[in-house]
């Protein structure tokens, strides 16, 4: 196939690396002055992946679109509606959309295939792929599963089979709104993973992973999904990478900022709390780590006052679990 991965960071490079090592025609397309794509483009290599020649770098967002059969977008999601606007300017008869990254519009609540259908792309021909996985263990070839979801079930089996490997093995996906949340919900549990790392309450992180399942299950099941889709790899399926691994960007903004430090890359976990909380007031639904992460984050609390925001979460009325666990009782 004719491939176009549009965004050129951490992802987007990596996509193209791996759509190239199936054997597609790929280009990476990057905008001009972004520091991500200069680098490519002068050296054809940045700290994850080296391109081999096969792989076409380009600034030309037009050649990347029209020349394309698919067209995977991995760009920061709260600036997915302005770039869309740009896309969507060419000719898309026919061409297959792939959003791989994961967030919530924060000014809408919007997933972000919502965004791009509001923009004009053809739900039938969009797809979403999401689940666990590093860069750095996928260029060593340590494999790992991940999901594609569409609301369209053939192009969900179509994308599965042409993108499967050695390396990742894909599941089909058959609830986009549950794909599309917990993936987004997970980085803001890596955030609370990596301030209870930098607590040194790394224990907590087991109650950390029951209740901020069953905390996202609700939010999906009031948002129409499947709530056992939490429960799969687009959420506690993807807990390892992002709770716990020394790669996980949610993970170390979360352990740094309990440190009094800044962390200086992406970390898409932060607008998510503000934009599921947005979702919580909508639905009706309670989200307790969620609601304490967004308010350390939102107050600027100080690392010595942390501990206090987090202890509310240890600070409520006994339940019996398995209850409230098996019959999704309502907190």
């Amino acid at each position: 196939m004719n491939v176009s991965v549009l965004g050129c960071g951490r992802w987007g490079s990596f996509l193209a690396w791996y759509a190239d090592r199936l054997g597609n025609a790929v280009v990476s397309y990057g905008m001009p002055g972004e520091p991500s794509y200069e680098v490519l483009a002068a050296t054809r290599k940045n700290e994850y992946v080296a391109f081999p020649d096969s792989i076409e770098v380009s600034c030309d967002l037009r050649y990347a679109v029209e020349r394309a059969d698919v067209i995977i977008i991995s760009i920061s999601a709260q600036g997915l509606r302005g770039f869309l606007k740009k896309v969507t300017a060419f000719d898309l008869t026919g061409k297959r959309f792939i959003l791989c990254m994961k967030g919530i519009e924060v000014e809408t609540g919007k997933r972000l295939s919502e965004i791009a259908v509001e923009s004009g792309i053809d739900p039938q021909n969009l797809a979403v792929w999401v689940g666990p996985g590093h860069i750095q263990d996928f260029v060593k070839g340590i494999p790992n599963c991940m999901v594609i979801d569409s609301a369209n079930p053939t192009l969900t089996v179509e994308l599965c089979n042409a993108f499967k490997s050695d390396l990742i093995r894909f599941y089909y996906g058959n609830d986009i709104i549950g794909s599309e949340i917990g993936a987004a919900a997970k980085n803001v549990m890596g955030i609370v993973a990596g301030i209870l790392d930098g607590l040194g309450l790394v224990s907590l992180k087991g109650p950390l992973m029951a209740r901020g399942a069953r905390e996202v299950s609700r939010l999906i099941k009031a948002m129409g999904g499947n709530e056992f889709s939490a429960y799969g790899l687009c959420h506690l399926g993807d807990y390892e990478t992002t709770l716990f691994s020394p790669h996980s960007h949610n993970r170390k903004w979360g352990e740094m900022y309990a440190l009094g430090e800044t962390f200086d890359r992406l970390a898409e976990g932060v607008p998510t709390a503000t934009a599921m909380m947005t979702l919580a007031a909508r639905y009706q639904v309670e989200l307790p780590i969620t609601q304490a992460v967004n308010d350390a984050i939102a107050h600027h609390t100080p690392p010595k006052e942390i501990p206090y925001v987090l202890g509310r979460l240890f600070d409520r009325e006994a339940k019996d679990e398995f209850w409230e666990t098996v019959s999704f009782v309502k907190d």
